[in-house]
């Protein structure tokens, strides 16, 4: 089995703590415990590493949010995994930061990230695990807080938030999205 673990992102030094790449920095987290490399490849950064029986492949964008759909499209039919083997992670402002939510498919709720991943694959059927960011900002910041820097009370809590998120995506690699459900949606 094959899975597909597309992790939203910006490339780029200017973004790399930024909310925005919460998605990035869990695949990464997964890359580092598996000491997999990523590589600069057709759209994205890209690895793969073999877990229980499974591969987990996974690549982060270098389309920039609004174009993910590109890369996750490409790298779907390039490695012949069907949808439903598909996980996109990213965040989500209207979660409360350090809460998850998986979901089997959804609305793209306004991220630029799904709604060119829903248009590209002619729908919105793939599992997304949305890590909250919450929403503390004035009205019309939506822009600078998504790619402004976490705060220190954040940063302080960023390891088991990423550490939970990783283990969510191994779990819904080998336990099935219904069941990761269950286990990781937090109330």
């Amino acid at each position: 089995m094959k899975y597909l673990i597309a992790g939203l992102g910006n490339p780029g030094r200017e973004y790399e703590n930024t909310r925005h790449n919460i998605g990035f920095k869990i695949i990464d987290k997964l890359a580092n415990r598996f000491d997999v490399k990523f590589e600069d490849d057709n759209l994205a950064w890209v690895t793969e590493f073999k877990w229980k029986g499974r591969i987990f492949v996974l690549v982060k964008p270098t389309t920039y949010m609004n174009l993910s759909g590109k890369a996750v499209r490409y790298w779907l039919q390039k490695k012949s995994i069907p949808t439903e083997n598909l996980l996109v992670v990213l965040d989500d402002l209207a979660i409360d930061f350090g809460k998850l939510r998986l979901r089997a498919k959804g609305s793209d709720g306004g991220h630029n990230g799904l709604r060119s991943i829903d248009q590209l694959l002619g729908g919105n059927h793939y599992a997304r695990l949305r890590c909250g960011i919450g929403n503390n900002f004035y009205k019309s910041q939506q822009v600078d807080y998504v790619l402004g820097n976490w705060n220190r009370e954040e940063e302080d809590a960023l390891p088991e938030f990423i550490d939970r998120a990783a283990e969510c995506v191994l779990s819904f690699g080998t336990i099935g999205l219904n069941n990761t459900m269950n286990t990781f949606n937090t109330k």
